[in-house]
């Protein structure tokens, strides 16, 4: 893969802010903080704050849904 294609990608990535993720799941801010220094939620360090690929979130659920099936 060369580096035009990964930043083509890496462009259509999605990213959300905490707030964001923690509206979507339901949960607290906190709760999402918890969740991405814990590993369980991959996130980018922006500056001071976190950056959740939307993707990421989904990918949780996802998981989080299976377990309780």
């Amino acid at each position: 893969m060369t580096g035009s294609q990964s930043d083509g990608r890496l462009s259509e990535v999605k990213f959300l802010t905490v707030a964001e993720v923690a509206t979507v799941m339901r949960v607290s801010k906190m709760t999402v903080y918890r969740l991405v220094h814990s590993g369980e939620l991959t996130a980018v360090r922006v500056g001071r704050s976190f950056r959740v690929p939307e993707h990421a979130v989904h990918e949780y659920l996802r998981g989080a849904f299976q377990e309780t099936a």
